[in-house]
């Protein structure tokens, strides 16, 4: 069932439980698809009047900013330690080449990568526990972290709820037409993110250094 067909089946309160509960815990650390589930829930919101836009999106945003707070608790008292523990639950999104890549966008970036971290899969489950094991300050922390909360989740459900609306009214008028310019515009949304992400990537990893040059002794 798709996750979308699933949310109609459950009332508006488990809704936003739902939403609340799965990016907390995404934002705290574990591979969750909570941007999937916030999407649809955006979506589903758009075309049935049961679910309020703004109760969604404010859920989404607690759970963002509590989880990572909770994230970053547990990073600064487990340590590296714990990065390794979870390397092993998850090789694929905590292995050694996905922790090196966020520890330079963390040196690189400072607060900056707790905030646009939020927009990166990847850096969402790592800003909270990696702020921590590298000990950056608090304040600082809570500062990228309300922001980036708000604006991810508060602004991923104000724009996916407005395409919803539009697409609607779009696909009652033109039918194949509307729905061939939703599928145009979200293949084309999702090519440049992925291509801005891998910018991103590739300019946190920095130039590979040339290796040295064998050193030959001279001849007596």
């Amino acid at each position: 069932m798709h996750v979308q067909e699933w949310l109609e089946t459950v009332p508006a309160i488990s809704v936003y439980l739902l939403v609340g509960v799965v990016i907390g815990l995404e934002s705290l650390g574990i591979p969750l698809p909570g941007e999937i589930i916030l999407v649809s829930s955006a979506l589903l919101a758009s075309q049935h009047g049961d679910i309020d836009p703004v109760v969604l999106g404010a859920c989404a945003s607690a759970g963002a900013i509590i989880g990572d707070s909770i994230g970053y608790a547990i990073g600064r008292k487990g340590g590296r330690p714990l990065l390794a523990w979870l390397g092993g639950k998850f090789p694929k999104h905590f292995g050694a080449p996905q922790i090196a890549l966020a520890e330079r966008s963390f040196e690189k970036w400072g607060m900056w990568a707790v905030f646009f971290g939020r927009f990166v899969a990847l850096l969402r489950i790592f800003a909270g526990p990696l702020a921590g094991v590298l000990r950056m300050p608090y304040w600082k922390f809570l500062v990228a972290n309300v922001f980036g909360g708000i604006v991810w989740a508060g602004g991923t459900t104000a724009v996916i709820y407005s395409v919803g609306v539009v697409a609607e009214a779009w696909l009652k008028r033109f039918s194949w037409l509307g729905l061939l310019a939703a599928v145009l515009i979200g293949v084309i949304s999702m090519l440049v993110l992925k291509n801005r992400a891998r910018k991103a990537a590739e300019q946190a990893e920095g130039p590979v250094p040339a290796p040295e040059p064998d050193v030959v002794p001279a001849a007596d």
